[in-house]
C-alpha cells in the first residue's frame, strides 16, 4: 500500500527522519514505535501529506504523492488522533458527518452510513446528538473513528488514538477496536508509545531511533532477536503490574 525510499525530513538542524526505507503491506496493521522525537509522528502525517518529504520519494498504492492528488488521495485515508481531533463547535453527528456533506452526500445516505458505523464502534445513538466536551474520552475516540471509516477508505492511520484514555476504557477499546481491523480488512498504521499496544495490534512493528528505522518485523522477532541493546532495552522497558508491586 505505502512504500517509502530514501524519504529525509529536516526541521532546521534536526533530522526528523533519515533515509527511511519502509514498505506498509495492504491489510495489514503496522505499529510505529519508538522514544519521544523518533520520527513516529513525522513520518505518520508523511503518509496523509501533511508533511512533505525534503528528498526521497513517498509511494501509494504504486504511484508517488503529489501534491495535486492529495485531495482525491485523502477520501482513501482516513486519519485519527488523540481524542478523535473533534470540532467542538459540532455535535458527534455533524462532526462525523462534515466530509462526507462536503461531498454532497443526501442527508438519508449519511444517516443510513452514521447508524452502521455507530453500532460497528459500539457508540451509543443518544451520544451523537452531543457535543465533545458532554462526551467521555472513549466516545470522543469512537466519534472520531466512525468519521476516519465515513467514506470506506482503504487506509486507516492512527495517531496516539488511545493515549489519553484510562486504563480500563483502554483496554476495552483495544479489544474492540482490534476486532475491528481484522472485520474490516483495511491497511492500519498506528503511532503508540505503548509496547504491549503496539504488540497487541500490529502484524509489523517498525522501531525508530534518531528519525532512522533500528528494526521492523513481526513483534515476536523484535523480542527474541533484536537487532541491538537498543531494541533489547526498548522492548521490555515496560514494567508489569506484577513486577512493580514487588
Amino acid at each position: 500500500m505505502y512504500d517509502l525510499h530514501q524519504v529525509h525530513r529536516r526541521y532546521g538542524p534536526a533530522a526528523a527522519l533519515d533515509g527511511v526505507d519502509l514498505r506498509i503491506a495492504p491489510g495489514a496493521t503496522t505499529a510505529l514505535i519508538g522514544p519521544s522525537g523518533a520520527g513516529k509522528s513525522t513520518l505518520l502525517r508523511m503518509l496523509v501529506g501533511l508533511e512533505w518529504p525534503d528528498a526521497g520519494e513517498v509511494r501509494f498504492d504504486g504511484a508517488p504523492l503529489r501534491r495535486d492528488a492529495l485531495p482525491a488521495l485523502r477520501r482513501r485515508i482516513g486519519y485519527v488522533i488523540q481524542e478523535g481531533g473533534l470540532f467542538p463547535h459540532l455535535d458527534a453527528a455533524g462532526n462525523v458527518a462534515l466530509l462526507a456533506r462536503t461531498l454532497g452526500w443526501s442527508r438519508a445516505r449519511i444517516q443510513a452510513r452514521t447508524a452502521e458505523l455507530a453500532a460497528l464502534c459500539q457508540l451509543p445513538a443518544d451520544a451523537l446528538r452531543r457535543y465533545p466536551a458532554e462526551l467521555s474520552g472513549g466516545q470522543r475516540q469512537r466519534v472520531g473513528l466512525i468519521r476516519a471509516l465515513m467514506l470506506d477508505p482503504d487506509v486507516l492511520l492512527l495517531d496516539e488514538p488511545l493515549g489519553a484514555l484510562d486504563p480500563i476504557v483502554r483496554h476495552d477499546l483495544q479489544a474492540q477496536m482490534r476486532a475491528l481491523f481484522a472485520r474490516l480488512g483495511k491497511t492500519v498504521v498506528l503511532v503508540t508509545h505503548d509496547i504491549a499496544e503496539a504488540v497487541w495490534f500490529a502484524d509489523t512493528v517498525v522501531l525508530l531511533r534518531a528519525g532512522r528505522i533500528v528494526q521492523q518485523g513481526p513483534p515476536r522477532a523484535l523480542l527474541d532477536a533484536p537487532a541491538d541493546d537498543f531494541v533489547r532495552a526498548f522492548m521490555r522497558a515496560q514494567r508489569s503490574v506484577d513486577e512493580a508491586v514487588r
